[in-house]
This record gives structure tokens, C-alpha cells and sequence, in this order.
């Protein structure tokens, strides 16, 4: 199992008969102690310019401010794929995301990148838990990260909800999403996910055709936003209806008293696809 990509160790408690193998049947048990860490991490400049571009932020000497979710994407992986985690990775749905950045962080620094699951809790469609990830910047916090994930299961009805996050109505600006734009997405990211790449991976796993990375909308919301925004200033997003493409997305933004509240929704519906919110820190 060491020797397998991370992908299909994800991939591999999701099939029926192989899921009840040992070393890979998930016992749907509590959250491991387990915290991992990179240590003198350094950006590849080219990468973070790809990334900027493909979600909407300006190339400059500072780190778009979700781009560091990247640095510990493989961090969040192998703890997910470890045989001491309960829950398959494939299959466990991402609800909601909180970035705190205390201060920009410069393309040519060292990090440090921690991450570790915690706050295993009843919700009403099965069980939520938070993957909590921390940068450090020769000893100095510059970014924290809560993502919130569901798995779905037996639910209990009296679970707290989500967060509650202001409404923005779309302002008349339109994003057509290409249908590779998961590909495109993975390419930068290393978020693989069937569910991501084509129609028939997609429908796979119950979905009509691929699906944009919510990470992916967070990123470019906040990007429309970038120019606007505080170097110290957290960002919350709860995902909505997943967004497949190919597809539109209508996008809106106001001004609140803390900051910015903004959306994404289906053009044609209504629906709503993210609610987001800034706070000015």
C-alpha cells in the first residue's frame, strides 16, 4: 500500500469487495492523533503564476491568497489515505472553508506547513470533521486554513448547522467554465478526483458529468475580489451545488461592514453554487 499513488489509495476503499480488504477497509471510527508537516517548503514561482492565472489573481511577488490550500494538498492526502483515518477519501464531500491570512506571504519564502484532522462531530446528513492546516514563516503564523468535510451517513437531525454566511445577489458578471477546466484545475493542484476530470468518471460516482473543484471557485471569487481586499483578512466560504461543466456561473459581490459578502449561482435558476464573506482583520 506504501507504494501507491495517492490517488488510488483515495480511490480504493471506494470499491465494493476491495473495500473490505485489510489495510483498506475504513473502520468509520474516530479521527487519528496524527499531524504531518513539510518543513523548508519553497515556492516554484512558475507554479504559483499558473495557479494565479487560472483562477483570476494578478502575477505578483506575493502568494495568492488561497495558494497555499496547494502546499499542504498532499499533507491533507496522505492523512485521508492513512489506515488510521475512518473514512474513505473518495466520497467525502468538502462543505466549507475558512483561509485566515495574517500577513502576504512573498514568493521566495521558506515554509513551514502543518496540517492534522480534528472536531469529529454529528451533522444531519452523517458526520463532519475539520481538516486544520497552519503556515509558519521562520517561526511566525502567516496562514491557517479550516476545510470542512462531510461524510455521509446516518445523520442526526439536532446537529448544529452550517456556517451562516450574508448573501450576495450576482451583479451581471458571467464566467463560462470550460468543460477541461477540472483537468486544468488538477494540473496545477494535484486534486485528482474523478469526480473532477470527465463525464464518464464523474457519473461514476453519481454525478450527471465532471464538477469544478469547490477550491477552484473559492480561488477565483477571491481573485475578482483581490484588489479590494486587506493583506490581513480572512475569507469563509460554504459550498453549495456542485457546478458542472461545461457551464456558467453568474458571480456577485457587496460591500458589508466587515468586508466583502459574495456568491456564486446558476445564471438560468438561481441556485446557489458558494456563498462567501470577507472580514477585514
Amino acid at each position: 500500500m506504501a507504494g501507491l499513488p495517492v490517488m488510488v489509495k483515495a480511490a480504493l476503499p471506494a470499491v465494493p469487495g476491495v473495500n473490505l480488504l485489510p489495510g483498506i477497509r475504513k473502520s468509520g471510527g474516530d479521527l487519528p492523533d496524527l499531524t504531518l508537516s513539510r518543513y523548508d517548503v519553497e515556492v516554484d514561482v512558475e507554479h504559483a503564476a499558473a495557479y494565479a492565472a487560472l483562477c483570476g489573481f494578478p502575477r505578483k511577488d506575493v502568494l495568492p491568497l488561497p495558494y497555499p490550500h496547494l502546499l499542504a494538498f498532499g499533507l491533507h492526502m496522505q492523512i485521508m489515505t492513512d489506515a488510521s483515518f475512518p473514512f474513505p477519501a473518495i466520497g467525502t464531500v468538502h462543505l466549507e472553508n475558512s483561509i485566515t491570512q495574517h500577513r502576504a506571504i512573498a514568493v521566495t519564502e521558506q515554509l513551514q506547513v502543518t496540517a492534522h484532522a480534528e472536531h469529529l462531530r454529528p451533522h444531519a446528513k452523517g458526520r463532519a470533521f475539520d481538516m486544520v492546516t497552519k503556515v509558519h514563516s521562520r517561526g511566525e503564523l502567516v496562514w491557517e486554513e479550516t476545510s470542512t468535510f462531510l461524510r455521509r451517513g446516518r445523520g442526526d437531525e439536532t446537529a448544529p448547522g452550517g456556517t451562516s454566511l450574508p448573501a450576495a445577489a450576482p451583479t451581471g458578471t458571467e464566467w463560462r467554465l470550460a468543460g477541461d477546466l477540472g483537468r486544468r484545475y488538477a494540473s496545477v493542484s494535484g486534486d485528482h478526483n474523478p469526480i473532477h476530470l470527465y463525464a464518464l468518471t464523474a457519473k461514476a460516482l453519481g454525478f450527471p458529468r465532471q464538477i469544478a473543484h469547490g477550491m477552484w471557485s473559492m480561488a477565483r471569487c477571491v481573485g475578482a475580489l483581490e484588489n479590494r481586499l486587506p493583506q490581513h483578512v480572512r475569507v469563509d466560504v460554504a459550498f453549495k451545488k456542485p457546478i458542472l461543466l461545461p457551464g456558467t456561473v453568474a458571480f456577485g459581490s457587496r460591500p458589508t461592514e466587515e468586508g466583502y459578502a459574495f456568491g456564486l449561482s446558476s445564471p438560468r435558476s438561481g441556485a446557489p453554487h458558494l456563498a462567501g464573506a470577507t472580514t477585514a482583520l
